[in-house]
Parts: structure tokens; sequence; C-alpha cells
């Protein structure tokens, strides 16, 4: 029988969510321009000049002042009259850089009260479960991954206990790193399902290696565990002794030979000398001594064992038998516990099974998955349309009863409203909700590219890249003043870490063009360079306002996603929850929703 749970926390209601999306479509509608330029034509288009009245040094100047904290932002409403004081209604040129700033924070995730708390949704599916502990996942990842997948996979693992799941479907798995972790850590059946071969090859090889690195961890918690059944009746004898015969002044022979039989099964700390004085008293202090030495083993002892499967190992106890035989009843718990081990080993051993297929709107799970059940779709990072499909395949499927979404690479989705004559689909990653629909809207790839920036690393101290940014805007110019070409379906690439100089990466640059670099002598290419150095603070400013714009048209994205969540009937519960530091992981923010029937 399935425990009582605790409700969640409060949602969202849809008609706040929607009236947080117009709010935010509003705004967005008139600052867009910035992010639909591309800053590859920023000088062949003249966008500084198109776009911004104010000079560039005023631009950072007041990008680079502290703005007022959340509730003061907050404070203010902001609405189509306040928006003429930040664009010019004429040309819709930025005119009041400090008020800009000031809209986009108050637009951000935070500042708009959309989200629920990661600390509220976690506490609520807590119940009486008692995390995991003891896995260091910067073993085997890097420190950005790590910190994905120990936030995630806990996540991931509560929603499951509290929906009685067991088996996890992990959309666009990649190499298996939340899939194995989640497998492993939380013994749960996790299905990854990747389009690349590569990927599937490289997560199995992954997750072959992953099971040697756990079983080290299960042979230090059984030696952990043996020491602890053995060193009971050694301090046990001690402690006898200290009571019966005369008290020892120095028992360090004993204590040696303790630490040469148990020095290779657990660290040094646990032991402790053992010695007693001449009176009754200090005699008492030893023994509480000895019984905290016992505590402190049998802690470390299941920290360890506390972060395997359910019977991946024996726990053995000693504490209903006497000291130095084995009692009968703890000879048949024994055999029992190894019988279970031994029958359950299989299966444990192939929780994790990475498969390769396409995932669409339309798949049929159940033709990649023979033995599909009631499970949680999950998806870490998930590629431009792939996060849309996923909350799709979630609400159409009824095995299916939550699904906790992060996704990424915004540039890759596809658009309903953007060059429709070029698009023969029939589902778009973007819009999702009725209301963005009914009004035809459309981002554009640049923008969507801009909303990739990350705000937060850049605000402690991760600088843009400037000057390759200028060094590619200025060879548009020649690109096309010189060899009259403005489309191209080439593409530079990262030419400017392999250039010694703004000469060398021209010439570089014209190569992998197929441009003939022959008919433009090196002073000309210099003439460029000077024509346009004393311009790179535009391009800088122009770039700071694309992302301090950018976390808006990333919670335009979310909201979207959120809001055609709450327009489905099947859906008991549904949010956005921050999961990531934004500054290790600048995308953040998960989708998660749990379906009515897996809340009954």
């Amino acid at each position: 029988m399935r425990r009582a749970r605790s409700a969640l926390p409060a949602q969202l209601p849809a008609a706040e969510a929607e009236e947080g999306l117009q709010r935010l479509a509003r705004f967005l509608a008139r600052a867009l321009p910035l992010c639909r330029a591309h800053t590859t034509e920023f000088y062949a288009r003249g966008l500084w000049e198109q776009l911004v009245a104010a000079r560039p040094e005023v631009v950072l100047q007041a990008l680079r002042r502290p703005l007022p904290e959340a509730a003061g932002a907050a404070a203010v409403r902001w609405d189509d009259d306040r928006f003429s004081d930040v664009f010019c209604e004429n040309s819709n040129k930025l005119i009041n850089v400090h008020l800009f700033a000031l809209a986009a924070k108050h637009y951000s995730l935070p500042n708009l009260g959309v989200c629920t708390p990661l600390e509220e949704i976690l506490e609520a599916l807590r119940g009486d479960s008692q995390g995991a502990s003891g896995i260091k996942t910067d073993e085997f990842m890097n420190n950005k991954k790590s910190h994905e997948v120990q936030a995630m996979s806990e996540l991931v693992d509560k929603i499951a206990k509290y929906c009685g799941l067991k088996q996890v479907i992990d959309i666009g798995s990649g190499k298996g790193y939340l899939s194995s972790f989640l497998s492993m850590q939380y013994n749960l059946k996790v299905y990854g399902i990747d389009s690349s071969k590569t990927n599937t090859n490289g997560a199995h090889e992954r997750n072959r290696k992953l099971k040697k690195h756990w079983k080290t961890y299960q042979s230090r918690a059984r030696a952990n565990s043996e020491t602890q059944r053995l060193e009971k009746p050694i301090k046990n004898e001690i402690k006898c002794k200290a009571i019966n015969e005369k008290p020892l002044s120095n028992n360090s022979s004993l204590q040696s030979q303790d630490q040469g039989t148990t020095q290779d099964l657990v660290p040094s700390c646990v032991f402790t000398e053992v010695a007693v004085s001449e009176t009754s008293k200090q005699t008492e202090i030893n023994l509480a001594q000895a019984q905290s030495d016992e505590s402190k083993l049998s802690e470390e002892a299941l920290a360890v064992l506390s972060v395997l499967p359910a019977d991946a190992v024996e726990v053995f106890s000693s504490s209903h038998c006497n000291y130095g035989e084995v009692c009968e009843e703890e000879k048949a718990r024994r055999k029992m516990a190894f019988i279970k081990a031994k029958e359950s080993k299989s299966s444990e051993s192939n929780l994790y099974f990475p498969l390769t297929s396409y995932i669409s709107a339309e798949t049929e799970l159940s033709d990649i998955i023979t033995d599909l059940e009631d499970c949680i779709m999950v998806g870490l990072h998930t590629c431009g349309d792939l996060a849309a499909n996923t909350l799709r395949i979630f609400t159409a499927k009824p095995e299916i009863k939550a699904v906790c979404s992060v996704g990424c690479c915004y540039h890759l989705l596809s658009e309903q409203y953007e060059n429709q004559a070029d698009c023969t689909e029939e589902v778009w990653g973007f819009p999702m909700c009725r209301y963005l629909k009914d009004k035809g809207w459309c981002c554009g790839r640049n923008a969507r590219m801009s909303a990739c920036l990350a705000l937060e690393r850049v605000a402690v101290g991760q600088m843009l890249p400037t000057e390759s940014l200028f060094y590619r805007a200025v060879l548009q110019v020649i690109i096309e003043e010189i060899y009259g070409v403005t489309k191209s379906d080439r593409h530079v690439g990262k030419i400017f870490s392999k250039s010694s100089s703004f000469l060398d990466y021209v010439r570089k640059s014209l190569k992998k063009l197929e441009l003939d670099d022959s008919k433009l002598p090196d002073s000309c290419i210099m003439d460029y360079y000077e024509k346009y150095k004393h311009r790179m603070n535009e391009l800088e400013a122009f770039n700071m306002l694309k992302v301090v714009l950018a976390p808006c048209i990333e919670v335009l994205i979310l909201l979207d996603r959120l809001c055609y969540l709450k327009e489905q009937s099947n859906i008991a519960w549904s949010g956005l929850v921050k999961l990531f530091d934004p500054v290790k992981s600048p995308r953040c923010c998960a989708v998660i929703a749990l379906k009515k029937q897996s809340c009954l």
C-alpha cells in the first residue's frame, strides 16, 4: 500500500501564468528588434544608428550601474505608457537605457513570480524517504555536469517515489550521465533514448566503466561492514579486561595489532586508544568512549551503504548475537539476504538501457520500449524541438505520469510563424500555447540565439568575446563591399583562436569561404581595420544590450511551455523550477508536471 503523501506546493494558476506571458510579450514586442539583428551584420547594416539613440559609452555606463533590488523592480508596473519612456514612439530606437535594464529585470524569471522554489517542491515530495548521500559525481564528471546530475536526479527520484514509479525514460540522453546515475544511485530502471548511435555506443562504454567504479563503493561498504562486525568482539574483550584486571599502562602493542589487521579496510580515524586509569570513574569514561567509537564506525559504514541500491550489499549486524559466535537467527538472516541479493543481481546490473531512436511528437514509445510501464519522462538539456516534443508526448501518452524537462539550444527551435513559405512541418517547437499561437508570435532565429546568452556569467566577470565579434563584423563589410557576397552557405567557424592578427584572420577566413584573397592587398585589409577600430565600443555596448534582454526571451519560451501544460485537462500540477546554479549551468530552469492519476 502506498504511503500517505503530503500535498504538492501551491501551483501558479493558469490565469496568472498567461497574464505574466502577455505582459512579457508586450515588452518584447518593443525590445526584440535589438536581438533580431545579427552581430555579424552590425557594421554592414549600421545597426547602432538604426536601433540605439544613446552614445555607446552612455549605454555601457548605465548597464554597469547596479539596479534596484528585485522587490523595487517588481514594484513598478510596466505598461504600454511606460514603454514610451524606453523606446521612441516614432523611430522605435532605445532612448532610456536605465529604464530598459530595469524593465528587463522586472520581466526576468525571479521577478515575474512564476517559479516554484526548489526547496518547496523537494520538501513536499520528500515524505518519509531519506536523501541519498556519499557518491561524489565529480569523480567521473566535470563540475558542470556533476552539479546538474546531482540536482536533477534527486528531484526525479523524489517525483518517481511520490508517484510510485520505477521506470524512467530519459529523452535525448546523450552520453548517459543522468541515466546511469539514476539507475545506480536510486535503483530506477532507466531507458536512455538518443538519436545519435555514437552517443548510444559511448553511453554503453561509460556505463560499463561506471559499474566498475560502483563496485569500488560496494567493496568499501562490504569491508567497512565486515570490519564493524569483527571489531565489536575485540573491543568488548578489551573493555572486559579493563574492568576485571589491573589497569593497562600501555596498550600500544594491542592497538598496533588491531591496526595491522584492519588498516586496509577502514580509515584509521575510527581507532582510538583504549586506556583506563586506576579509578572506577575513569573506567566509566573509557566505556563511554568505546561506545562512541563503535557509533562512529557504524555511521561511517552506513554512510557508504546508503548510496547503493537496495540489497546491493549485505549489512551485517551482531546486535542480537553473542560476541565471538554467530547465532542461528543471524545465520538464517544472512542466508536470506544472500538469496535475495542473488535473485536481484541480474536486474540490478541491467537497470540502464541506452537506445538509439529519433524522437518526434508522434513517436510511439511502446515501439521502442517493449516493457513500457507507468513512468516519468525526463530530459536534461534537450535541444531545440525535442524539449517541446517531450511535453507533447507526456500529455498524449497515458503511461507517462510525470515529466521533468530542462531544455536548451533555443536557436534550433522551429517556429510556426517564421519563414512559413519554406516550412513543411505540422508540429513546431514554438509557440505551443494558445495565446501566442492566436497572436502569431515569432521570435526569429537571432533572438532565440540571444536567449542562449548567459547574463549571470557576464555579471560575475566572464566577459563577452568582443574582439572576435569585432573581427567577424568587419570581415562581413569586406566580403560585401569587395566580393559582393551578402549570403553564403559556408561559415567562418572558429578561426579567431587560430589567427595571430586581424590580417591573418581575414586571409584565413577568405580561404575558408573560397574567396580569392589575392585581389585584396594587406594595406586594404588594414584600412578596414583602422576605419572601424574606434567603433568597437559600439559593438560591445550592443552585445551587452542583447545579454540584458536574453533572460526575457528565455522566459517567454518557458512560459509558453508552462501555459501549454496548464491548458491540458489531465494535468494535476505544473510549474517552473530553478534547478541549477545559473553561473554553473545557464539553462537552469526545469518544466515539471504531474498527471492527475499519478497524484491519487
